[in-house]
Formats: structure tokens, sequence, C-alpha cells
């Protein structure tokens, strides 16, 4: 498929998306660009316009957003030659039915499930997990199709349609018409396999090579409750804990993915779980460790943890496979009804006996951490049904382990919105009230933080016991404020107060004043990856005593180790009564690990074992309305100018046959006598 990070991207099929502000685009035009008369459809009836009864095709259709549905979207895909190009406004309030352009069975293929290895699991036969999908994501069209961010744009676009192109009794609008022309022309074609070919073709050949399609890469974030030599790998007899969920979601337009529920939520109690549990007296003397990490690419075929799994099996990661004690992921957890937390886990591990019992003492530790907790009830949803679409799944398939995926759902997703550009805070009864200020709005704590902050004390006091602690469960407890604050600054308004001053201050420019978009993209590490290492590192980290100077390089101080920790210079909050910040040397675990699909450092761009997505490169991304006259004035204009053409192709041929008549050279003076 293709999906557009500039441009598309590519997997096992092909199909491309990108964004232009305020257009959101998606699949690639032609190189010249593709040029429509706008029509406006506002209800399934204006189609037949568009379809049969215009009489001036090609057409650029103005979509409403509650319309963007697989069976308009199959009309149209059927009419190629008629329709130019697609524009689609924004729908508010969101659709009231649902609106998911994923697939039903996310990441199919791709996890533990196959038809050699749980078959009946296998292609989501027992559960259609987001079983509102329409697929449209995955689908090819052979039109491009922008989305209408700002609603002042729609509107002048709807303007010119009223003023030039409404049609009155059903009759034709008079010319000039309005027409829109739309450039999203992408390099990368038909694949994967294709694309790295040509890709890798050009850069062995050519002094000024040619990429035409990259891969979609990032950085996995992860953090070591008590610190690790990173330099090496960890002994077989330690025991780690692993804390997992992940980064990234999409939606069918390229980096417009908020994933307020299919991610962000999940990532936001994770991090607050790790602050409440790095605050436990004894945290240093447990017996085992805990290791929190967040995947990056796994909305992609599980990017980041299939490449984690791989690095632990050649050894290229600290913690090994073998070192894994257990492993408990958070998926999507903001939409709980009457209070419930479904423990999902596998049928298929659980066959052999050892880990059956693995199992049931994770889920007896789980119970038990919330049971000090009444506003979250742990439930088991029946013990036969598979896994949800998650990274536990990757971990499985290499080795057989304790896991558990704590989600809001036990069947089907709750999230109506799944993979959607109305996954928003919207979505998880995220508001403030209108008269407050940004500032206030920061610090305001929602009812979702509050609900967020009690599944992440639940957590922290599940790993605490997991590590094998046993006096201070009871005293852990998750900051609703840090949620609160998380939850504004990655769902609201990244440029805030509080994210300024956890954040190096070369990095101020990825705060935008809106929402952070979660897409996965090819360069990286992005705008959420680096706020989640960050927002790690302050919430778990130690502030230290040192200049800028020894805290970017602190090799030079015999008391501190880079190989146990890193080291950050931030801005830290603002001077009481100034304007000016308190810069700080913060000291913590947190880290980045490539998370670039095995298929590309093997290149096996076709393997079916590893993700293979890809993101077409391209030039440029634009759109324009203007006016168009008549096929025939454009005739009678091409021939009067080519008439002019000949009459003057004429003029200057015969001009030249008497230039020595007509351009005669005056005669130089002869000599003058006196």
């Amino acid at each position: 498929m293709a999906t557009a990070g500039g441009g598309s991207v590519a997997g096992p099929g092909s199909r491309s998306f990108l964004r232009l502000l305020p257009f959101c685009v998606l699949l690639a035009a032609s190189v010249s660009g593709d040029t429509g008369v706008i029509h406006v459809v506002e209800k399934e009836e204006d189609l037949q316009w568009v379809l049969t009864d215009g009489p001036n095709p090609p057409y650029m259709v103005l979509l409403e957003g509650t319309l963007f549905t697989r069976n308009l979207m199959e009309k149209l895909k059927g009419r190629t030659g008629r329709i130019a190009g697609l524009a689609v406004s924004l729908a508010k309030p969101s659709p009231t039915s649902g609106f998911s352009p994923s697939v039903q069975c996310p990441n199919d293929g791709f996890g533990i499930y196959s038809d050699s290895y749980g078959p009946e699991f296998a292609h989501c036969r027992e559960i259609l997990w987001n079983s509102l999908g329409n697929g449209l994501a995955y689908e090819d069209f052979s039109f491009p199709i922008f989305l209408l961010e700002d609603e002042d744009e729609t509107n002048i676009i709807k303007q010119c349609y009223r003023d030039h192109n409404l049609s009155q009794n059903g009759s034709a609008p008079a010319f000039p018409l309005c027409a829109m022309q739309l450039f999203s022309h992408m390099h990368a074609v038909i694949s994967t396999v294709t694309c790295m070919r040509r890709s890798s073709i050009q850069s062995t050949f050519s002094i000024n090579p040619e990429i035409v399609c990259d891969p979609l890469s990032d950085y996995n974030v992860w953090s070591m409750l008590k610190p690790i030599n990173t330099s090496g790998t960890l002994e077989p007899g330690d025991r780690v804990v692993v804390a997992a969920t992940r980064l990234d979601s999409r939606s069918f337009f390229w980096n417009v993915a908020p994933g307020a529920e299919s991610a962000v939520a999940s990532f936001v109690t994770q991090l607050a779980a790790a602050e409440a549990l790095q605050k436990a007296p004894d945290v240093t003397t447990l017996p085992r460790n805990v290791m929190f990490v967040f995947f990056q690419g796994e909305t992609f075929d599980y990017i980041g943890s299939s490449r984690m799994v791989y690095d632990m099996e050649k050894g290229k990661f600290p913690v090994q496979l073998e070192n894994i004690d257990s492993f408990v992921e958070l998926g999507q957890v903001a939409l709980r009804n009457s209070l419930a937390l479904w423990m999902h886990t596998d049928p298929m591990s659980q066959k052999n006996e050892t880990v059956h019992n693995q199992v049931e003492e994770l889920l007896t530790t789980l119970e038990k951490s919330g049971a000090g907790v009444p506003t979250v009830v742990l439930r088991r949803p029946n013990q036969t049904q598979p896994l949800p679409p998650s990274s536990l799944q990757r971990f499985l398939r290499a080795r057989n382990i304790s896991g558990v995926v704590l989600a809001d759902h036990s069947t089907v997703f709750h999230n109506h919105y799944y993979q959607s550009v109305y996954d928003t805070a919207e979505n998880i009864n995220v508001s403030y009230p209108e008269w407050q200020s940004p500032e206030e709005d920061l610090n305001f704590v929602t009812d979702t933080a509050k609900a967020l902050a009690d599944v992440a004390t639940v957590l922290s006091r599940a790993l605490y016991q997991l590590a094998g602690g046993t006096n201070f469960s009871n005293t852990i407890q998750a900051d609703p404020k840090t949620v609160t604050r998380l939850l504004y600054g990655f769902l609201v308004r990244a440029n805030n107060s509080w994210f300024q001053s956890i954040l190096r201050q070369d990095l101020r420019s990825y705060l935008g004043d809106g929402p952070l978009q979660h897409y996965i993209a090819v360069s990286s590490p992005t705008n959420t990856t680096y706020i989640v290492q960050y927002a790690l590192a302050n919430l778990t980290g130690k502030v230290m005593d040192l200049t800028r100077e020894q805290c970017q390089d602190p090799s030079k101080i015999p008391t501190e180790n880079k190989d146990l920790y890193e080291y950050a210079w931030v801005q830290g909050p603002l001077n009481p009564n100034e304007t000016d910040r308190l810069p700080r040397c913060v000291r913590s675990t947190a880290r980045l690990a490539r998370a670039l699909s095995p298929a590309f450092e093997l290149r096996q761009w076709g393997s079916t074992e590893y993700s293979t997505w890809t993101e077409s490169r391209w030039k440029d991304i634009r759109a324009r309305i203007f006016l168009i006259a008549s096929k025939e004035l454009e005739f009678i204009t091409l021939m009067v100018g080519f008439g002019i053409l000949v009459f003057s192709l004429v003029v200057t041929y015969c001009i030249n046959a008497k230039a020595d008549v007509l351009f005669i050279a005056p005669r130089e003076p002869g000599s003058v006598s006196y």
C-alpha cells in the first residue's frame, strides 16, 4: 500500500496519501496536476450530476465529510473518466454512526495467529476487532483526495461554486465555470518491492541518485526502572517485567493522526504509571527490573515491536528475550464501560502448563492491584478468545512468555473512530470550560484524566508487585495532574508552558499551536517520539547539579556514567515573575531504539514476516481554484492565436524578402574637395 509522507506509503499493494495545509491529500495525481469543474455534493442525490447528468466533466467533487463512506467512494471509483479528484470537508460534529477507514482485522498476518498456528483465530475469524472498519485506507484510487481542514477555505470554494457552477432547474450552468486543480504527483509506483529496487539501482549506479521512496521508520522510546549498562547485555538470570504500549496512529490522510483513543490515552497512562512507580521508596532494591517501552510504527504491521524482538534475538539490545519475566501491555483504555478494564491473554501459549500457571499469577497480581482502586474493575474475558491486535503478539511469535493486554473492550473495539481523523480529544470526552485561558486548561483536571490516572495507579501497583515489591504497593498513586497535562499537550495544544519546560531549547520548533499528529513518517525522530522521551525523562529522572557543559559531556565527571544514564539539558520552568527560564540537567534512563523494519536491513522488500511499508517521495503539493472558459471559446481563442501566428509569419517572410527595398542603407558620403 502506499501512504505518503510527503508522498505515499507503499506496502503489499499500491496507494499513496499526503497533506498540504489547508488541504490534506490522498493518492498521487498526474505530473501536470488534475483539473476539474467543482461540484458540491451535500447529499447523495447530488452525485447524479457528477456521475451522469453534468455536461462538463471531469468534475472535482467537494464532498461533505458525513458522505465520505465506502459505498459512495465505490460509486466514484467506477467513474474515473468523470472524476478528476475529491476534496473532503471535515464533518463537524463527528459522524454519529462512527467512521474507521482501517480494516476490520488490523495488522492481519503479522501477529501470532496464522493458518498454521491458531488457525481458528487467524484473520480475526472469531472476533472482528474493528467491526466498523470499511477498509478505505487500503483501497487503490486513481484520483487525488484532499482533506479540507480549514472551514474558511471550504466556504471560499463553496462560494465560488455557488457564483459560477450552480445549475438552474437542471440546466447546464453558463461559462465561465469555477474549477480546481490539485497537484500531488508521487514518484513511487506499484509496490515497495518495485520502488525500493529502483531506489537501490539509482543509489548504486548514479552519482546523484533520485530516491523514489523511503521505509517508514522512527524510534522506540524505552527506559529502565533501575539503570542497566547499555554497552552490553543482561545476564541470563536477570529478570525484567516489560510494560508496553504504542505511540503511533494514522488516518485516511497523511500526517493527520490524532489517535486519542488508539494511542494517546494509553501512552499517557503508561507515562503516569512510570512516574508513580519511580517514586516508590524501595525501587532500587526490587528483585526484578521494569522496562517501560513505547513502540513506534505498530499501526503499520508492528514495525517497532518486530524490530525490538529482532534486535533482542541478534544480541543488539541490552535486554534479551530470555530476560523477560512477564509482559503487560496497555491497549485502548479511555472508553471503559461500567468501570471495567479487561485482561486479554493468549490461549495458544497457555497450552503449555508452565506458561498457563505464570499467566494465572500475572492475572491474580493485576486483580489484587485493582482491589484498592474502586473505579477500576479488572475482568477476564472468555479464556478461549484470542489476543486483540497488540505488540505482545510479536513477542509471542518469538518466545512463549506470560503476557496480558489491558483494554477497555472485551471483544470489539469501543472506539468508533479507530485510526481516523475523528479520533480526537472529543472522542475520549476531553473538554474544557470555554472561559478558561490556555494555561488554566493545561492544569484543569478533566474526568478523563482522573479515570486514566486510576488505570495508571493499577498498572504501577501491579508492576511493583510483579517486580517483587511488597511493602509500598498501596501507597503508589498516579498523579491526575500529570495525566491532564499530557492529554492537553498531545491532544489540544503542544506549545504549552509544561512541554516547553521539559524539552531542550533546540527542540522548541517541534511544538505547534495545535494538537500533535502521531504518524510514524520517515524523518525521525518525530515530534511525538521526542516529546514522549523527554516527558519520560522528566517524570522518572533526577535533576542533577551540573553545568550545561558537564551535562552535555558527563564523561569528564567520575561519578557519572553515560552507559547507565542519558543526560539532557532542558529549558526548565519559567523564573517566577520573569520571562527567562531556569534550565537544568535531567539524568534518566529514557533512551531511543531504532524502529525500522528488519525487512529493510535484510533487503527482503517482499517479506511476509516483517512490515514492508514505505513512503513515496514527491516534489510539489498544492491546490488552486480558478475560472475556466467553455471548450468552444477555448477553441476559438486557439484558432485566433494560430491565425495571428500564421499572419505574423507571412508578414515576416514578406518583409524579409523585400528587406533590400524597404531598408535601403544610406550611402557613405563621398570625399569632398575644396
